[in-house]
């Protein structure tokens, strides 16, 4: 890149980053926002993203601050939030210096420059299909116009090192405070979890509903990891977690399984157990609705192994080192866990790369197919594979070469 770009951003001191979606994508940012810190060390950084990723502020610690706002090009149906020319004079009020725009190549980085424009940032950077004229005062030409080429984390490196901005170290970013760890493990006693042994952990739920493996298959895979786990992991403890939202149909999933403690039976703490299908030892417990994200961060530290769709936990245990079994809907191939060990499960179908929330043909196949004897063979051998933590790799391939 030029070398008037990097001095036009060199002084850059207050910088808005935006990325305007879920916690996920907000993760897959942290080691370009690593790299913005590393090019200026004093620089003071302000995520700008919807209400519920804002939450994560205490667990990146490249970030300063967070504006929590419910973008009407994101979130369409949130009548609470702030009109773009008020959102424009509280940004305007915090005179940011430079704002960077992180999308997926499948989003225009337009509505928030214009945003950024209103606010009078005079440096704004986003990766852009059109010209944007004066809407950005630099941008990238978007090379990924159909299909992503590269995982997102790339993607976000490679905004950042066009201002200058780069950094050895790309793993993504997720801590966790020594108050939260205590916190998980008073939870855990409450719940009848034992600490001392070691948990796997498994989260059903997913933003959108195509990527989420169907609900009734959750009981069959639950009976299976329990029955395999039995026979070579015997002090395993099966932990489901999601949001209050989420709460009842984990519950669901448990009991169906046969799997569920008598304490989780009737609502309450306690140890006890009636057994499962087979006659496992192994029990399942819920956590659904009852952990903030830091806690979250918690567990899945100190968790042996997730098991989960592509949803925000796969990225915070890529953080922190934790092995995933990825179940991994086809609708984009770009958010893998990043650098971590993983086995990354779907089912082929010609429909790949839909790009869309439910599924556009009804059968949702690239995850209903996949079968949960396959699911527990990858948790087996993923095991088998990482006996020391943490478990970070190398790199991360895409899921799929779209249209290989």
């Amino acid at each position: 890149m030029t070398i008037p770009w990097q001095a036009a951003w060199h002084g850059a001191r207050r910088i808005l980053c935006i990325r305007a979606d879920s916690l996920g994508p907000v993760l897959m940012c942290t080691p370009a926002l690593r790299a913005l810190r590393a090019a200026a060390p004093e620089r003071h950084l302000t995520l700008l993203s919807r209400p519920s990723s804002a939450l994560a502020l205490p667990c990146i610690p490249e970030l300063d601050a967070v504006i929590p706002f419910a973008a009407p090009w994101i979130d369409h149906d949130d009548p609470s939030r702030p009109s773009l020319a008020e959102m424009a004079m509280r940004l305007a009020e915090r005179a940011f210096d430079a704002a960077v725009i992180f999308t997926s190549f499948s989003q225009s980085p337009l509505p928030a420059a214009t945003l950024c424009h209103l606010a009078g940032i005079p440096l704004r950077l986003a990766a852009c299909r059109e010209h944007p004229h004066g809407l950005l005062s630099h941008w990238l030409p978007e090379r990924e116009r159909e299909h992503a080429s590269r995982h997102e984390v790339q993607r976000q490196l490679d905004l950042v090192a066009a201002i200058g901005c780069t950094t050895p170290d790309t793993r993504l970013s997720f801590d966790v405070d020594e108050a939260s760890a205590s916190s998980l493990e008073a939870r855990l006693d409450a719940a009848g979890i034992d600490g001392n042994k070691p948990l796997l952990v498994l989260h059903p739920g997913a933003g959108a509903p195509a990527r989420r493996y169907p609900a009734q298959l959750w009981p069959a895979l639950l009976r299976r990891l329990a029955t395999d786990l039995q026979a070579v992991h015997r002090e395993f403890q099966l932990v489901l977690t999601g949001d209050a939202s989420e709460a009842a149909g984990v519950a669901a999933m448990i009991e169906a399984a046969r799997l569920a403690t008598r304490a989780s039976a009737v609502g309450a703490g306690g140890r006890s157990g009636y057994g499962s299908a087979g006659g496992a030892r192994i029990t399942a417990h819920s956590l659904a609705g009852r952990l903030t994200l830091p806690e979250l961060g918690a567990m899945l530290r100190r968790a042996r192994l997730l098991v989960a769709n592509n949803a925000s936990p796969a990225h915070i245990a890529a953080a922190l080192g934790t092995p995933v079994v990825n179940l991994y809907a086809l609708t984009t191939p770009e958010h893998t866990p990043w650098r971590v060990a993983q086995r990354v499960l779907f089912h082929p179908v010609p429909c790949r790369g839909c790009l869309q929330s439910t599924c556009p043909e009804l059968h949702h196949a690239c995850l209903a197919a996949l079968d949960p004897d396959t699911i527990v063979a990858a948790v087996l051998d993923l095991l088998a594979a990482t006996p020391q933590r943490p478990a970070h790799a190398a790199d991360t391939p895409l899921a799929f070469v779209d249209g290989a």
